[in-house]
């Protein structure tokens, strides 16, 4: 048994992989973002090459990916927690007009022959940290844009329309670096995001029910979702998971223009070729994956891929052959998305809608921290033992984690009811409460029998766990030393309103979680909660 009792919530599969393009916000948001993504893998191609030939060492050509993702893992975490208390759709335009200020500020200097090194790695910081705020946001969205049922189609189409861009940038960006120079790029890529501010402008977000609480501020929300993500099994299984592959996966990605210039000896269209051979296999990758995973189940999926993505590149550090290496990373784009996607669902599915986007910030900071820790390591070891060796290095690593982490199971939260069940009684007080007065301590006393005490405290650690994702601490359970049939159950919460928030937030296997501990309760009433909040 898991922390949490199951009860399927997954909508069926209703409405075809298309229905989403129906509705009018999903489609227009939809082509917007496909547009400025185009242009961002641009914008990645053209850093990538710049930086060869600013400073041709290893370690600071691996720098600029670094400087991509070392925003995500430094912000994403207040940027979830921003994004599920403040207007999300304010919030996506204000991030964007940044983006493409910064963009069109790139383009001036590289048109000025003006960027530096370090100049270059700060602009990619900046623009990461702008991605980094973006990111939950969007994620966030989606369920605004269709109804419940056509989620999972909405998120599969968002998944394909990044590897679309993928496909088209990479490849776009190097055929206009070598016909017209390194400033089109970055010129095209802040043109790009006009479109999807536009998008945003015009787009009217529907009415949604709002808490009757006081809204979280950004500190105690970062608290919230931390505290949910440390005890919450399904997604603590997926982060292993993802550092597992991530930090060894992100050798390929981050020498890949070294391995378009050293390694096969070429130029920026051949990178260029390289990425959009990556994107046409995700593409691939994407329509097969409902098949592969119905086939193999999430977890043989994830470690199918990471030998395939193992074995490619091996493959390229030990043949190196511009054509082999084309049809290697098609593989390797199909293995990519195949991890990230089946991932990325993974901790979807563990995430209930109140810390959805700071649950997804969590899973980002793991994603882009093992990549830029990933990408300065091999980088470094690039410097001294070259680009082949580090590459057979990084796939050997890649290998010995699956069995190391075989245990940690995916997609463990799919069967798991995570809405609000609500089914809670408003807490009885003698007068109105401040929000602010606590701590509280709560008490639930329990009858049970000696042959079910087994059995009940198994299900109370479970119940302990689904308490400290809400906010409990300090959480025991207490045996009655004159009579060993009654348990006593007790926990603080830092105040009032944390207390009623944690109202708000029980499951609906948090309540099958319940019923099975109440059958076992043999008293006269059902168990009830007694408040206890600390004296002034």
């Amino acid at each position: 048994m898991t922390d949490q009792k199951v009860a399927s919530v997954l909508p069926a599969a209703k409405s075809g992989a298309w229905e989403p393009f129906k509705h009018p916000a999903f489609a227009v948001l939809w082509g917007a973002t496909l547009v400025s993504n185009i242009g961002t893998w641009m914008h990645d191609v053209g850093a990538g090459w710049l930086m060869t030939e600013l400073s041709p060492s290893p370690a600071v050509v691996a720098a600029v990916q670094a400087a991509t993702t070392l925003p995500v893992f430094l912000f994403a975490l207040p940027a979830g927690a921003l994004a599920d208390i403040v207007d999300r759709r304010r919030l996506l335009i204000t991030v964007n007009i940044f983006l493409g200020a910064v963009a069109a500020l790139l383009a001036v200097l590289v048109s000025l022959s003006a960027v530096t090194p370090t100049l270059l790695l700060l602009i990619t910081f900046a623009m990461g940290t702008g991605a980094a705020f973006m990111a939950p946001a969007w994620q966030a969205v989606v369920p605004q844009l269709v109804p419940r049922e056509q989620l999972i189609s909405a998120v599969a189409l968002n998944s394909m329309g990044i590897n679309v861009s993928r496909a088209i940038g990479p490849a776009l960006a190097g055929f206009l670096i070598v016909a017209y120079g390194l400033t089109v790029p970055f010129a095209i890529n802040a043109l790009s995001v006009l479109g999807i501010v536009a998008a945003l402008l015009w787009w009217r977000v529907p009415e949604a029910k709002q808490s009757t609480l006081p809204a979280e501020t950004i500190v105690p929300a970062m608290i919230a979702g931390v505290r949910y993500a440390l005890h919450s099994a399904p997604l603590k299984a997926t982060l292993l998971r993802a550092v597992a592959f991530f930090l060894f996966a992100s050798a390929f990605w981050s020498l890949l223009p070294l391995i378009a210039r050293h390694v096969l000896q070429g130029g920026a269209a051949l990178y260029g070729v390289l990425l959009a051979c990556l994107g046409v296999g995700a593409v691939g990758g994407a329509v097969l994956l409902p098949k592969i995973k119905a086939r193999l189940g999430a977890d043989a999926t994830v470690k199918a891929a990471t030998v395939g993505l193992a074995g490619v590149i091996i493959l390229i550090a030990l043949a190196p052959n511009a054509y082999l290496a084309g049809v290697a990373t098609l593989l390797a784009g199909v293995c990519w998305i195949s991890v990230v996607s089946t991932l990325n669902v993974s901790a979807q599915v563990a995430l209930p809608n109140w810390v959805r986007a700071r649950g997804l910030s969590i899973f980002m900071m793991v994603f882009f921290g093992s990549m830029t820790v990933g990408s300065l390591t091999w980088g470094n070891l690039a410097s001294l033992v070259g680009i082949s060796t580090t590459l057979i290095i990084a796939a050997a690593g890649a290998l010995v984690a699956i069995p190391l982490t075989s245990r940690a199971k995916l997609n463990q939260g799919e069967t798991l009811d995570l809405t609000p069940s609500l089914h809670w009684p408003t807490p009885i007080v003698d007068s109105e409460l401040p929000n602010d007065r606590g701590p509280v301590a709560i008490q639930i006393a329990y009858e049970i029998d000696a042959a079910d005490k087994e059995r009940f405290l198994d299900l109370m650690t479970h119940l302990a766990e689904a308490r400290r994702r809400n906010g409990a601490y300090g959480w025991s359970i207490m045996e009655d030393a004159a009579s060993p049939t009654r348990f006593v159950e007790c926990w603080q919460e830092a105040s009032w309103l944390q207390h009623l928030r944690h109202h708000e937030r029980v499951s609906g296997a948090d309540r099958v979680l319940q019923d099975e501990i109440a059958k076992l309760h043999r008293g006269a009433a059902p168990p009830t909660a007694v408040h206890m909040i600390a004296v002034r």
